[in-house]
């Protein structure tokens, strides 16, 4: 029996929100979820959801788990071997004969393939893949979630009420809702289109650190002051981090500011409104509303 619709990556941040919509439009027989861990079958299967096991790491998986798809959604792995799951992935689709990859990549960058960025290089390796592949795809350059904000600040309750934090740069970012990205993307799943495309979901708006700083304190009553220093000031400050993070920690968060300072993060397109059928929520509005809920407010992976 054919299966319309598989969603990888479903018990993930972005992948639930895109189960979500799945569960509340589509009918149960047309879609089923999937995990990298077969004990989570029971998870789905107690709700009614169809469920698959695929682990990008297991060519059998992929082989039983993709058979039958007419679109996949492949939610991006993290971590080292990330270049070759996705290469293992798209390979088994083109032999399971799938019609349709849909691909959640990062929009560093907005549409261009020029950014430097490393956390992107995987995702462009991954779209190239696909061009050259022969199947038909849809690249999702998803904005990066607002709910991760506290990482590019290097943010974390445990600092003192007042005092300053310390970072590199500032620049804009188009800050988006992830439960807004999970929506989009299933619903442009379901409507289809966009074949063999790179398009971009983001809020229509950005937001500075230092903005977001004004906020922690509006919402919380803390008298944080943003201090940008130089990057060799910053990378230095890791030997005193009270947190025990590594030199590493340090130069992703830099990493990170190099490129939103050189504008990395700074488009925005319209498409996420018109695929949700309304504005998303604002970088300012998402985060206001994760500090009103939780003063001590901390992206967990």
């Amino acid at each position: 029996m054919t299966l319309k619709y598989l969603i990888t990556g479903a018990t993930g941040g972005l992948g639930k929100h895109v189960l979500n919509y799945f569960i509340a439009n589509v009918p149960f027989l047309e879609f089923a979820a999937a995990s990298s861990n077969a004990a989570n079958r029971s998870t789905f299967e107690d709700r009614g959801i169809a469920f698959r096991h695929v682990n990008f790491d297991d060519l059998q998986s992929l082989e039983v788990g993709l058979r039958d798809v007419e679109n996949l959604l492949v939610v991006s792995t993290s971590g080292t071997h990330r270049r070759e799951q996705h290469a293992r992935v798209i390979e088994s689709a083109g032999k399971a004969g799938v019609k349709h990859i849909w691909y959640t990549s990062l929009a560093f960058g907005g549409l261009t393939d020029t950014t430097r960025a490393p956390v992107m290089q995987d995702h462009l390796y991954t779209e190239k893949l696909l061009r050259e592949s022969g199947l038909t795809y849809t690249s999702i350059r998803e904005g990066v979630y607002a709910e991760c904000f506290t990482v590019f600040l290097d943010w974390y309750p445990e600092r003192p009420p007042s005092g300053p934090l310390a970072l590199p740069a500032d620049g804009e970012i188009a800050f988006t809702s992830r439960a807004e990205l999970g929506e989009a993307t299933g619903r442009i799943m379901v409507n289809g289109g966009h074949e063999n495309e790179t398009v971009l979901f983001t809020a229509g708006e950005t937001i500075t650190a230092r903005e977001i700083v004004e906020i922690i304190n509006e919402t919380t009553g803390r008298r944080v002051e943003l201090e940008l220093v130089s990057r060799e000031e910053y990378m230095a400050s890791w030997k005193r981090d009270p947190r025990g993070k590594t030199r590493e920690h340090f130069e992703m968060v830099a990493g990170f500011w190099d490129d939103i300072a050189a504008g990395a993060l700074v488009g925005t397109s319209p498409l996420l409104a018109e695929v949700l059928g309304r504005e998303p929520r604002t970088p300012r509005e998402v985060i206001r509303g994760l500090l009103e809920g939780d003063g001590d407010y901390v992206f967990v992976y």
